[in-house]
């Protein structure tokens, strides 16, 4: 039998619980630390979900016990590179929440230190493990889409309002590393306006467009002002159409049989050469076999760690989706200009 994996927790704020909850329930870990600064709050979090395991502030005390082979850090943004490096430093496996860091070069320098190391670096993109975002996945790759023509997304909500990072930071990775799965590619361009209601200069709505190659195109609606709960991604191809909703109870994808196609190839001559072929066809609602995302994305982590199997979101993804929230950051700043990924990638 495989020797369960030691195992660290760093953050136990907004994610951080969800994550002890897991880690404290799978077979293969050997959940030993809790870290955080606000101690009442970590050693309330280990009272409930994990008792009996060390809950504190010291993150030195983690470091230095060699029992702890993987880390997984759930904490603000801004921390994540030098909890990161520390960790790798200390020869941890590690798993870092989403986004992987603030900068390219910050996500770079952690790639370079898990390879000089034989480490695992792995970013939290959650969405990786969800059995809807794999079911669109194979309609995609299998042609069932025909050719992708663009993506539009919504990821709205009323709150949670924060001051340290905007609606971009906060909610975009998720969206950036579906794509970059779904269409098996990086992005090239990144063009985005935001608006600041609440706190100047912290963006509570953001638009973006995001170019990848072959033509694909895709659209982001992402902010926290909005009335209700939206996680929707509509996918967009020449033969049919699938929308993914994340917070449907049961039918989380509908496959549309639908289509529109032109009557003529020429150039139009006449209103009736003007006129398209418009399909309404069956709408199918696939059975997912459904499991905790988080979990398995933990199961996953471990998995790694102990060489098991390959990383399939490692720090590179992490990379990319960091680079690409950059780019729509100074696309922010320069009033809504398209920013090439070469620029901000070097």
């Amino acid at each position: 039998m495989t020797q369960p994996t030691g195992t660290a927790v760093v953050g136990t704020g907004y994610w951080g619980p969800a994550i002890v909850r897991n880690l404290a329930g799978i077979p293969a870990a050997d959940l030993r630390h809790l870290v955080d600064l606000d101690v009442a709050k970590v050693e309330s979090v280990g009272r409930r979900l994990a008792p009996g395991v060390a809950a504190h502030g010291d993150l030195d005390r983690m470091l230095a016990d060699s029992a702890v082979r993987a880390v997984v850090i759930a904490t603000p943004v801004r921390t994540h590179f030098d909890l990161a490096a520390a960790c790798l430093r200390a020869g941890k496996h590690v798993l870092v929440e989403k986004p992987l860091a603030m900068t390219v070069a910050e996500c770079r320098t952690l790639e370079e230190l898990a390879a000089e190391r034989d480490l695992v670096l792995m970013v939290g993109h959650v969405f990786r493990f969800n059995a809807a975002v794999k079911q669109v996945k194979a309609y995609i790759d299998d042609g069932v889409l025909g050719d992708v023509l663009y993506v539009h997304s919504r990821r709205v909500n009323l709150g949670r309002v924060q001051a340290d990072v905007n609606a971009l930071w906060s909610f975009a990775p998720h969206d950036l590393s579906i794509l970059d799965h779904w269409f098996g590619a990086r992005p090239l361009t990144v063009q985005a306006r935001g608006f600041s209601y609440i706190s100047k200069g912290v963006e509570d709505v953001v638009f973006a467009t995001v170019t990848y190659p072959e033509n694909k195109n895709a659209h982001l609606h992402i902010g926290w002002l909005d009335p209700r709960k939206v996680r929707e991604m509509t996918v967009v191809g020449n033969r049919r159409m699938v929308v993914f909703d994340d917070v449907a109870a049961q039918a989380k994808i509908r496959l549309y049989d639908s289509t529109i196609t032109p009557m003529g190839s020429r150039a139009p001559e006449t209103f009736a050469e003007w006129q398209v072929d418009i399909r309404h066809g069956d709408v199918t609602l696939p059975r997912l076999r459904w499991t905790e995302p988080l979990r398995a994305e933990m199961e996953h982590f471990l998995a790694c760690a102990r060489g098991e199997t390959e990383c399939i979101v490692p720090g590179a993804d992490g990379t990319s989706v960091t680079a690409a929230i950059v780019a729509a950051q100074e696309s922010l700043k320069r009033g809504g200009a398209v920013v090439s990924m070469d620029e901000i990638l070097g």
